[in-house]
């Protein structure tokens, strides 16, 4: 059976209805991401991604290397580059040393470990700081969920739900701050009205920065993994 053209090209597609136009992007994956307004424009949209097949690659190329979550790896820790390294006679599984951080346990298992004491702090961290900002909104405390998009780096649903990217703990803790802040401040208010962000500024004041060093080094906390 012929492939579909999206699987040939290695296409993800989506349909998202506030789209204008048929739009085309690598995502910080290096998956190509095709978008259309509309199902409909399916066929044509495909047709737009083959003919920039030579820009698709040229993308995929551009992007950073990965770096895996394993000993042997730097990888930052909020915010500060820390070399990974294993030492099977810790009796911790994972630490934080001068020297970086060392993980216990057996060396194959090491990147498992890892990755789920980068969530754990996350979450705990996340949790602390949603905590601190329903407490000066005098909200209830929501439900917290981690996640791994690619796009977002939290979300609130009108049902008062919110969900992090585990990436945050990468960051530095202004970064994960704000992230908290904006999310906790949608609570109140579920749009970007001039409303929502005097709440965000009343929760982070100093919001502008970290949204800025999202903008420009984002992307790079997808690298690692």
């Amino acid at each position: 059976m012929r492939r579909d053209l999206a699987s040939e090209l290695g296409l993800k597609v989506r349909v998202n209805r506030r789209a204008k136009r048929i739009s085309l992007k690598i995502d910080a994956t290096g998956q190509a991401v095709l978008v259309l307004p509309h199902e409909r424009f399916r066929a044509d949209g495909l047709q737009f991604a083959k003919a920039k097949q030579h820009w698709l690659s040229r993308q995929r190329e551009a992007l950073p290397t990965q770096i895996p979550i394993a000993p042997g790896s730097t990888i930052p820790y909020r915010g500060n580059p820390l070399v990974v390294m294993h030492d099977a006679t810790s009796a911790e599984p994972v630490r934080i040393v001068d020297s970086g951080i060392i993980v216990g346990g057996r060396e194959v298992s090491a990147p498992r470990l890892l990755l789920a004491w980068l969530r754990a702090e996350a979450r705990r961290e996340l949790t602390r700081v949603v905590g601190e900002c329903c407490t000066a909104l005098a909200i209830d405390e929501p439900a917290i969920t981690l996640r791994d998009p690619k796009t977002r780096w939290g979300s609130c649903s009108a049902r008062k739900t919110m969900s992090f990217s585990w990436r945050l703990i990468l960051a530095p803790p202004h970064v994960l701050t704000y992230v908290a802040a904006h999310e906790s401040a949608h609570l109140l208010e579920l749009n970007h009205s001039n409303r929502f962000w005097t709440l965000v500024e009343r929760l982070h004041p100093d919001y502008r920065r970290a949204e800025a060093w999202l903008k420009a080094n984002g992307r790079e906390l997808h690298r690692y993994g």
